[in-house]
């Protein structure tokens, strides 16, 4: 069994849509949980003044009955406040691309003539269907004790120390900040930090950490490359904007070391692996291990800012400079929530091939299987 959605609308358009499939009927699903997802993609700090306009009164309609999934597809609407393109003040409305957005290529792939077709769609205001898809995925992990946490680990020149926090109390101590940065210090430094590339005119990058908690071993696969549940991490948070680089573990410093230090030594205690690390954040051969997922996003600074780039008109092909159109100036905090958001839909889709089921009860007891499975196989 698999899930899977589709999405169609427009930044300024009437509205966003998106249709889910797939999932198992009896998962209890509350409009207002996907509204409380929306909130926390909407306030993060750093934001545009759009995000005052927006309020994402979500609908869904199909696929529920009482208050429950009924194994139909999910219908679900999200208007868009600011729906005129022809209103907006300045932006990329005529003929001039901006560099690092989507509007050259789209244009010259599709054979437009003007950049609207191409940045209406582009646009990261779609992100905001795929935090309320992803909402749907976490309440159909939540009573299979499945959970996914985002937090904001750098913003520009400030990184939060790595601590040894467990992931819900990341959860908890990154809600209390305005950037979702779990270390208090360090996310009073990164609001300045913001504020500074604000008056500078500058858009600022940084990286996220999501962690996925409560997986058990055999998630994912080693017997194609396309079932590998790393790569299909990697290759769902690399499809949100402004990421451009993925690491699952320590990717990114134990390429440096030798031999076995790079990996996670075992134990067995009782019927019970334990391992004193996790540098392969949770994923060997490309299946879960057993120890949390772990999954570092690192973003650019948004290409849209006040300062201006060299650029050209499509039309005339002069000269001329970017066209600065109303934007964020920092999307780390957001990027958080996002990909808490996508590593739920993603490790969702996983389990429910693994596991199937028609119900919520059929999937359960299908990983319950799963779990008294491994257990017996590690006692003596």
């Amino acid at each position: 069994m698999t899930i899977r959605f589709l999405t169609a609308g427009d930044s300024h358009g009437e509205a966003l849509v998106g249709i889910v499939e797939g999932i198992p009927a009896g998962v209890r699903l509350d409009e207002r949980a996907i509204q409380r997802e929306l909130a926390r993609r909407r306030k993060a700090y750093g934001r545009s003044s759009r995000q005052k306009l927006e309020e994402d009164d979500v609908s869904l309609f199909g696929g529920l009955w009482k208050g429950r999934t009924t194994g139909a597809p999910i219908g679900i609407l999200l208007p868009n406040r600011a729906r005129t393109v022809q209103g907006k003040t300045g932006g990329a409305l005529g003929t001039v691309p901006r560099p690092g957005h989507a509007d050259l290529a789209g244009a010259l792939k599709y054979g437009f003539d003007e950049i609207p077709p191409v940045s209406e769609r582009a646009s990261a205001r779609s992100t905001t269907m795929r935090v309320a898809i992803g909402a749907i995925a976490k309440a159909c992990l939540k009573p299979l004790g499945v959970e996914t946490i985002g937090h904001v680990l750098s913003i520009g020149d400030v990184a939060a120390p790595r601590g040894e926090l467990s992931p819900r109390e990341l959860r908890v101590r990154a809600e209390k900040s305005p950037v979702y940065c779990a270390h208090a210090p360090s996310s009073r430094k990164m609001v300045r930090e913001i504020q500074q590339g604000k008056s500078e005119g500058n858009s600022l990058g940084g990286s996220v950490e999501v962690i996925a908690t409560g997986l058990f071993p055999g998630i994912g696969s080693h017997v194609e490359w396309d079932r590998r549940l790393d790569g299909r991490l990697a290759g769902a948070m690399m499809s949100i904007h402004s990421v451009k680089a993925v690491e699952v573990g320590d990717g990114f410093s134990t390429h440096r070391s030798r031999g076995i230090d790079a990996q996670d030594a075992m134990t067995l205690k009782r019927g019970r692996i334990v391992r004193a690390t996790n540098h392969a954040g949770g994923i060997e051969g490309g299946m879960t291990n057993g120890e949390d997922v772990v999954v570092r996003l690192y973003a650019k600074p948004i290409p849209t800012a006040a300062r201006r780039a060299p650029t050209f008109d499509l039309k005339t092909l002069a000269a001329t400079d970017s066209p600065y159109v109303r934007s964020d100036i920092c999307v780390i905090p957001v990027l958080a929530v996002i990909a808490e958001s996508v590593a739920a839909w993603e490790i969702a889709r996983a389990i429910m091939e693994k596991l199937g089921g028609d119900t919520i009860g059929d999937t359960i007891a299908a990983r319950d299987r799963v779990v008294e499975s491994i257990a017996s196989r590690l006692k003596r």
